[in-house]
Protein backbone atom coordinates (compact mmCIF):
# COMPACT_ATOMS: atom_id res chain seq x y z
CA UNK A 1 0.00 0.00 0.00
CA UNK A 2 1.31 3.45 -0.87
CA UNK A 3 1.69 5.96 1.95
CA UNK A 4 -0.68 8.88 2.22
CA UNK A 5 0.35 11.77 -0.03
CA UNK A 6 2.13 14.66 1.54
CA UNK A 7 0.72 18.18 1.47
CA UNK A 8 3.28 19.33 -1.09
CA UNK A 9 3.82 17.09 -4.10
CA UNK A 10 7.14 18.58 -5.25
CA UNK A 11 9.05 20.12 -2.35
CA UNK A 12 12.37 19.76 -4.11
CA UNK A 13 11.37 20.52 -7.70
CA UNK A 14 14.39 20.80 -9.95
CA UNK A 15 14.85 22.64 -13.21
CA UNK A 16 14.54 19.34 -15.05
CA UNK A 17 11.17 18.75 -13.39
CA UNK A 18 10.00 22.16 -14.60
CA UNK A 19 11.00 21.31 -18.14
CA UNK A 20 9.10 18.03 -17.87
CA UNK A 21 6.01 19.92 -16.74
CA UNK A 22 6.27 22.28 -19.68
CA UNK A 23 6.70 19.41 -22.10
CA UNK A 24 3.79 17.50 -20.60
CA UNK A 25 1.55 20.59 -20.79
CA UNK A 26 2.87 21.80 -24.12
CA UNK A 27 -0.58 21.54 -25.65
CA UNK A 28 -1.90 24.07 -23.15
CA UNK A 29 0.81 26.58 -24.02
CA UNK A 30 0.32 26.05 -27.76
CA UNK A 31 -3.44 26.45 -27.41
CA UNK A 32 -3.13 29.77 -25.55
CA UNK A 33 -0.61 31.12 -28.08
CA UNK A 34 -2.74 30.13 -31.07
CA UNK A 35 -6.00 31.46 -29.59
CA UNK A 36 -4.63 34.83 -28.45
CA UNK A 37 -2.47 35.44 -31.51
CA UNK A 38 -5.23 34.46 -33.91
CA UNK A 39 -7.76 36.61 -32.08
CA UNK A 40 -5.48 39.65 -32.06
CA UNK A 41 -4.59 39.38 -35.74
CA UNK A 42 -8.18 38.65 -36.75
CA UNK A 43 -9.55 41.58 -34.76
CA UNK A 44 -6.90 43.87 -36.25
CA UNK A 45 -7.81 42.85 -39.79
CA UNK A 46 -11.48 43.59 -39.11
CA UNK A 47 -10.77 47.13 -37.89
CA UNK A 48 -11.01 50.13 -40.20
CA UNK A 49 -7.53 51.41 -41.20
CA UNK A 50 -6.66 54.86 -39.87
CA UNK A 51 -4.16 57.18 -41.58
CA UNK A 52 -2.07 59.96 -40.06
CA UNK A 53 -1.10 63.20 -41.78
CA UNK A 54 1.22 65.65 -40.02
CA UNK A 55 2.44 69.20 -40.48
CA UNK A 56 5.15 71.26 -38.78
CA UNK A 57 4.42 74.80 -37.56
CA UNK A 58 7.32 77.14 -36.74
CA UNK A 59 6.77 79.75 -34.04
CA UNK A 60 8.76 82.97 -34.40
CA UNK A 61 8.62 86.73 -33.90
CA UNK A 62 8.61 89.45 -36.55
CA UNK A 63 9.75 93.06 -36.31
CA UNK A 64 12.07 92.10 -33.50
CA UNK A 65 13.56 95.59 -33.05
CA UNK A 66 10.19 97.35 -32.94
CA UNK A 67 8.21 94.74 -31.02
CA UNK A 68 6.95 96.01 -27.63
CA UNK A 69 8.01 92.75 -26.02
CA UNK A 70 11.19 91.55 -27.68
CA UNK A 71 11.72 87.80 -27.45
CA UNK A 72 14.24 87.67 -30.27
CA UNK A 73 17.20 87.25 -27.97
CA UNK A 74 15.35 85.03 -25.53
CA UNK A 75 15.26 81.51 -26.95
CA UNK A 76 13.74 80.19 -23.74
CA UNK A 77 10.96 82.75 -24.04
CA UNK A 78 10.12 81.63 -27.56
CA UNK A 79 10.16 78.00 -26.49
CA UNK A 80 7.75 78.76 -23.66
CA UNK A 81 5.56 80.65 -26.12
CA UNK A 82 5.64 77.60 -28.39
CA UNK A 83 4.03 75.51 -25.66
CA UNK A 84 1.26 78.11 -25.30
CA UNK A 85 0.74 78.24 -29.04
CA UNK A 86 0.54 74.44 -29.20
CA UNK A 87 -2.28 74.52 -26.65
CA UNK A 88 -4.09 77.04 -28.84
CA UNK A 89 -4.04 74.86 -31.96
CA UNK A 90 -6.48 72.32 -30.54
CA UNK A 91 -9.14 74.82 -29.46
CA UNK A 92 -12.71 75.24 -30.61
CA UNK A 93 -12.20 78.54 -32.52
CA UNK A 94 -9.53 76.94 -34.70
CA UNK A 95 -11.54 73.77 -35.26
CA UNK A 96 -14.68 75.75 -36.13
CA UNK A 97 -12.73 77.83 -38.65
CA UNK A 98 -11.39 74.61 -40.24
CA UNK A 99 -14.91 73.24 -40.57
CA UNK A 100 -16.02 76.43 -42.30
CA UNK A 101 -12.91 76.54 -44.49
CA UNK A 102 -13.41 72.97 -45.78
CA UNK A 103 -17.20 73.05 -45.65
CA UNK A 104 -17.36 70.06 -43.26
CA UNK A 105 -21.00 70.60 -42.39
CA UNK A 106 -21.52 67.03 -41.18
CA UNK A 107 -18.50 67.08 -38.87
CA UNK A 108 -18.82 68.65 -35.41
CA UNK A 109 -16.07 70.39 -33.48
CA UNK A 110 -15.71 67.63 -30.88
CA UNK A 111 -15.17 64.94 -33.51
CA UNK A 112 -12.59 67.06 -35.29
CA UNK A 113 -10.64 67.73 -32.09
CA UNK A 114 -10.83 64.07 -31.00
CA UNK A 115 -8.89 63.09 -34.12
CA UNK A 116 -6.34 65.87 -33.71
CA UNK A 117 -2.99 65.47 -31.94
CA UNK A 118 -0.77 68.47 -31.19
CA UNK A 119 2.71 68.13 -29.71
CA UNK A 120 5.43 70.79 -29.38
CA UNK A 121 8.91 69.45 -30.13
CA UNK A 122 10.92 69.89 -26.88
CA UNK A 123 13.77 72.36 -27.09
CA UNK A 124 12.58 73.87 -30.39
CA UNK A 125 10.02 76.33 -31.72
CA UNK A 126 8.30 73.66 -33.82
CA UNK A 127 4.81 72.30 -33.26
CA UNK A 128 3.75 69.01 -34.80
CA UNK A 129 0.08 68.81 -35.71
CA UNK A 130 -1.32 65.42 -36.74
CA UNK A 131 -4.77 64.44 -37.89
CA UNK A 132 -6.12 60.87 -38.02
CA UNK A 133 -8.79 59.73 -40.44
CA UNK A 134 -9.85 56.57 -42.34
CA UNK A 135 -9.46 58.56 -45.57
CA UNK A 136 -5.78 59.45 -46.23
CA UNK A 137 -6.66 62.37 -48.51
CA UNK A 138 -9.05 63.78 -45.90
CA UNK A 139 -6.39 63.44 -43.19
CA UNK A 140 -3.92 65.39 -45.33
CA UNK A 141 -6.49 68.05 -46.20
CA UNK A 142 -7.58 68.68 -42.62
CA UNK A 143 -4.01 68.73 -41.27
CA UNK A 144 -3.04 71.39 -43.83
CA UNK A 145 -6.20 73.35 -43.05
CA UNK A 146 -5.35 73.46 -39.33
CA UNK A 147 -1.95 74.90 -40.18
CA UNK A 148 -3.32 77.56 -42.52
CA UNK A 149 -6.19 78.59 -40.25
CA UNK A 150 -4.03 78.73 -37.14
CA UNK A 151 -1.32 80.79 -38.88
CA UNK A 152 -3.96 83.22 -40.10
CA UNK A 153 -5.55 83.60 -36.69
CA UNK A 154 -2.18 84.18 -35.01
CA UNK A 155 -1.29 86.90 -37.51
CA UNK A 156 -4.57 88.67 -36.68
CA UNK A 157 -4.01 88.87 -32.92
CA UNK A 158 -0.23 88.93 -32.48
CA UNK A 159 0.68 92.49 -33.68
CA UNK A 160 -0.93 94.00 -30.60
CA UNK A 161 1.01 91.73 -28.28
CA UNK A 162 4.34 90.02 -29.01
CA UNK A 163 4.30 90.08 -32.84
CA UNK A 164 4.43 86.28 -32.73
CA UNK A 165 4.22 84.43 -36.03
CA UNK A 166 3.09 80.90 -36.82
CA UNK A 167 4.33 79.59 -40.15
CA UNK A 168 3.54 76.25 -41.74
CA UNK A 169 7.10 75.02 -42.18
CA UNK A 170 6.22 71.59 -43.56
CA UNK A 171 2.91 70.65 -45.13
CA UNK A 172 1.25 67.27 -44.83
CA UNK A 173 2.19 64.41 -47.15
CA UNK A 174 -0.46 62.04 -48.42
CA UNK A 175 -0.07 58.94 -46.19
CA UNK A 176 0.17 55.64 -48.04
CA UNK A 177 0.14 53.22 -45.09
CA UNK A 178 -2.21 53.23 -42.09
CA UNK A 179 -0.84 53.78 -38.59
CA UNK A 180 -3.49 51.51 -37.10
CA UNK A 181 -4.35 48.77 -36.79
CA UNK A 182 -0.99 47.02 -36.93
CA UNK A 183 -1.65 43.26 -37.25
CA UNK A 184 2.03 42.31 -37.00
CA UNK A 185 2.62 44.30 -33.83
CA UNK A 186 -0.63 43.19 -32.24
CA UNK A 187 0.09 39.58 -33.18
CA UNK A 188 3.58 39.75 -31.68
CA UNK A 189 2.26 41.20 -28.42
CA UNK A 190 -0.48 38.57 -28.27
CA UNK A 191 2.06 35.81 -28.96
CA UNK A 192 4.24 36.87 -26.02
CA UNK A 193 1.19 37.29 -23.77
CA UNK A 194 -0.17 33.91 -24.82
CA UNK A 195 3.20 32.30 -24.11
CA UNK A 196 3.31 33.65 -20.56
CA UNK A 197 -0.34 32.85 -19.88
CA UNK A 198 0.12 29.36 -21.31
CA UNK A 199 3.12 28.68 -19.08
CA UNK A 200 1.23 29.95 -16.06
CA UNK A 201 -1.79 27.82 -16.90
CA UNK A 202 0.44 24.78 -17.44
CA UNK A 203 1.90 25.08 -13.95
CA UNK A 204 -1.56 25.72 -12.48
CA UNK A 205 -2.94 22.55 -14.05
CA UNK A 206 0.10 20.64 -12.83
CA UNK A 207 -0.43 21.94 -9.30
CA UNK A 208 -4.11 20.95 -9.35
CA UNK A 209 -3.34 17.50 -10.75
CA UNK A 210 -3.30 15.07 -7.80
CA UNK A 211 -2.12 12.03 -9.73
CA UNK A 212 1.38 10.52 -9.41
CA UNK A 213 3.51 10.38 -12.51
CA UNK A 214 5.89 7.58 -11.52
CA UNK A 215 7.05 5.40 -8.58
CA UNK A 216 10.14 7.59 -8.32
CA UNK A 217 7.95 10.63 -7.66
CA UNK A 218 6.13 8.77 -4.90
CA UNK A 219 9.42 7.90 -3.24
CA UNK A 220 10.76 11.43 -3.56
CA UNK A 221 7.69 13.09 -2.07
CA UNK A 222 6.92 10.57 0.67
CA UNK A 223 10.50 9.73 1.60
CA UNK A 224 9.52 6.06 1.85
CA UNK A 225 10.70 3.44 -0.63
CA UNK A 226 8.11 1.73 -2.82
CA UNK A 227 7.93 -1.99 -2.11
CA UNK A 228 5.51 -2.93 -4.85
CA UNK A 229 3.01 -1.74 -7.41
CA UNK A 230 -0.53 -2.89 -8.07
CA UNK A 231 -1.13 -2.91 -11.82
CA UNK A 232 -4.41 -1.69 -13.16
CA UNK A 233 -6.62 -4.12 -15.08
CA UNK A 234 -10.14 -4.33 -16.39
CA UNK A 235 -12.64 -6.98 -15.29
CA UNK A 236 -14.67 -8.38 -18.15
CA UNK A 237 -18.39 -8.46 -17.62
CA UNK A 238 -19.74 -12.03 -17.67
CA UNK A 239 -23.09 -13.50 -17.10
CA UNK A 240 -23.78 -15.13 -13.81
CA UNK A 241 -23.53 -18.87 -14.03
CA UNK A 242 -20.70 -18.90 -16.62
CA UNK A 243 -22.41 -17.75 -19.82
CA UNK A 244 -20.52 -16.88 -23.02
Amino acid sequence: MLPEKATSRRPDTSFLDLLKVLWRRLWVIALMVVVLTGSAVGFSLLQTPVYQASIQILIGQENVENAPNNLGGDIQGLQNMTQTMADAVGTRPVAQAVIEELDLAQTDVETLLDNLYVQPNPGTMFIEVSYYDPDPARAQQIADAFGEVFSSQVSEVSPSAYAITATVWEQAVLPDTPVSPNPLRNGAVALVLGLFLGIGLAFLLEFLDDSWDSPEEVERVSGVPTFGLIPGFDISKTKKGGGK
